[in-house]
């Protein structure tokens, strides 16, 4: 059930991606510079394989086959830095519109944030810290996901309230970064108790 749940909320952020790629040089007159084209289809690669594969790494019947892990793991940690990293490039050179500026800073917290999760995610497993590893590799998961979040939150805001302008759009971004990091944490800290009680379990997602 989690990985469906996590698959149907990559799937929004993949779908956007994949529009966003075939208006990348569509129209010349728009056509961003060339650098911020490359760092925006490198974004839009990276955060679809991460999102999707990573979904699997949550499940617990691949999770007890550790060739699979650890064969996935070895994908999805350069996939994440080159997501991340493409969108701290794009927020620090960020090229639109002044009222979007927040916008942009917003994402480039939390860029920085899930970068900053996957090296401490990788220097854990370096020490053989399964626990410290699972708990920040959820982090920045969960700020790769946020993108069908969000998309769920301005739907449910437009409802009731109708079009969403630029600093609402920016409110709501942040509110989806919050809430998929509320629920990363709390979900890494009762697995955490949990093994501190001894009780076995499979996965930071169970």
């Amino acid at each position: 059930m989690a990985i469906t749940g996590l698959l149907l909320l990559s799937a929004l952020p993949v779908l956007g991606g994949v529009l966003r790629l075939g208006e990348v040089g569509a129209v010349p007159e728009s056509r961003p510079p060339l650098a911020s084209s490359v760092a925006i289809v490198a974004h839009i690669v990276a955060t679809s394989v991460y999102c999707i594969l990573g979904a699997f790494q949550f499940s617990p019947a691949l999770r007890i086959r550790r060739g699979w892990h650890r064969t996935a793991g070895r994908a999805l940690i350069p996939a994440g830095f080159l997501s991340g990293l493409s969108a701290v490039w794009l927020a620090v050179f960020f090229g639109g519109p002044s009222d979007e500026r927040a916008l942009a800073m917003i994402r480039l917290v939390f860029a920085v944030a899930m970068t900053l999760f996957l090296v401490l995610g990788a220097l854990a497993i370096t020490r053989r810290d399964f626990t410290g590893h699972g708990a920040w590799m959820t982090r920045a998961f969960a700020i790769a996901v946020t993108g069908g979040t969000q998309a769920l939150v301005v739907v449910v805001w437009a409802i009731p309230f109708g079009e969403v302008d630029v600093v609402g759009e920016t409110w709501l971004v942040a509110t989806g970064f919050v809430i998929n990091s509320v629920v990363a944490e709390l979900l890494t800290r009762r697995r955490s108790d949990r093994l501190t009680r001894g009780v076995p379990g499979h996965g930071a997602l169970r």
